[in-house]
């Protein structure tokens, strides 16, 4: 539920028998762009080299939309966001803010009393800023799920449900990792309490305030939290996670998406994620206050590549100045997408393939910030 292709603590890259399988007829119909954009087919092929198994890409340049395929993944698939959940439950709290409903200098105990406590957690010294801007120092529930560790884990737990106490509670069991507001660290602790302190405010389920307030007016058909549902709809792409280096692919397609929730549960389209990205930089979600308040960025410090972190935003900054995203992933998915600061442009990418180990890693995301660069800043 994190970027990087790593969310879920789960070790990602692939090895050499991965790559040496996608080339064949896989790949040769990976080839075939039905949509004719070159530059986006071009990464497309690219990431399947490297071994995932479907890519979805979409860009759209100043009115222009492109598209491109390859491997098993279908024109317009469903696919599992991921963090870019956070991206939309930021902006729901943002403007409940604007209503003054909500301060972001509200405590969480203020919302929430007693819930954050236990073993030097104290959820009287936090505030709804430090979740949203992951300075909070609250453990990582993630860290310690069942399931993610191990292909029978997931077979054991991939439909298990989870109410968002629940995900609190297993982070309640340890230590804070940093005295709130002194360091940064991403912890989707953070966004599970912030959905909870979303319900409290306005008196109804998280997922409805997200769909009142940007699903249906951005008419974004195809977005959605399937709470307890643990298939994807049709069309998609099988999911594939791989736990050890060597080791095989295994699918990972079913998951119940309450193990994520406000933290990374929705699911969607490349079509209506690059549709939400462009109104959110346009200002068609949040006022320039709140605006203003999601892109004060701090330095994303556990990182380590020069990646600031906003209110439920990253800002990455590259060639021509630097561009805005969020970064998503669960198991056997990953999320990746950057847009400009005015909106004119963007780029989704859903690829069905988490790996398991660090140098195709960083091929992968190689291939991607290239791309980012290429449809943010122009081809060079």
């Amino acid at each position: 539920m994190r970027k990087r292709l790593a969310q879920w603590g789960v070790a990602t890259a692939l090895v050499a028998t991965l790559v040496a399988g996608a080339a064949g007829p896989a790949a040769a119909a990976a080839s075939q762009n039905r949509h004719g954009d070159q530059r986006l087919q071009a990464a497309a092929d690219d990431l399947h080299r490297l071994g995932i198994t479907g890519v979805q890409a979409l860009s759209r340049v100043d009115g222009r939309t492109g598209r491109a395929l390859a491997g098993d993944a279908p024109a317009d698939g469903y696919f599992r966001m991921g963090s870019n959940t956070k991206t939309f439950l930021a902006v729901v709290v943002l403007q409940l803010a604007g209503e003054r409903r909500l301060s972001l200098d509200d405590t969480v105990d203020h919302w929430l009393p007693g819930v954050v406590s236990g073993n030097g957690n104290d959820g009287r010294r936090i505030t709804l800023r430090q979740l949203l801007q992951h300075t909070s120092g609250l453990y990582n529930y993630t860290n310690t799920l069942e399931g993610l560790d191990s292909y029978e884990g997931y077979l054991a737990h991939r439909r298990d449900h989870y109410d968002l106490a629940d995900l609190v509670a297993l982070a309640m069991k340890h230590e804070p990792v940093f005295a709130p507001g002194t360091s940064w660290d991403y912890s989707n602790t953070n966004y599970i309490l912030a959905g909870m302190i979303v319900e409290k405010a306005t008196g109804r389920p998280w997922p409805a305030e997200v769909t009142n307030r940007i699903i249906r007016p951005l008419g974004l058909r195809h977005t959605s939290y399937p709470g307890d549902r643990a298939t994807l709809p049709a069309p998609h792409a099988k999911a594939h996670q791989q736990w050890t280096p060597d080791g095989p692919l295994y699918d990972t397609t079913i998951l119940n998406p309450t193990v994520a929730a406000s933290a990374g549960g929705l699911i969607t389209t490349p079509a209506d994620l690059a549709r939400f990205w462009q109104a959110l930089q346009q200002g068609r979600l949040l006022a320039p206050r709140q605006m203003a308040d999601m892109h004060r960025t701090v330095p994303a410090e556990t990182w380590q590549d020069g990646t600031r972190y906003g209110l439920g935003i990253e800002f990455i900054p590259n060639r021509c100045g630097g561009y805005w995203a969020h970064g998503g992933d669960v198991p056997g998915s990953h999320t990746a997408n950057a847009v400009s600061p005015n909106g004119k442009r963007v780029v989704v990418l859903s690829l069905t393939t988490q790996p398991a180990s660090g140098e195709t890693q960083q091929a992968l995301q190689g291939r991607i910030n290239q791309l980012a660069d290429d449809v943010i800043c122009g081809s060079k």
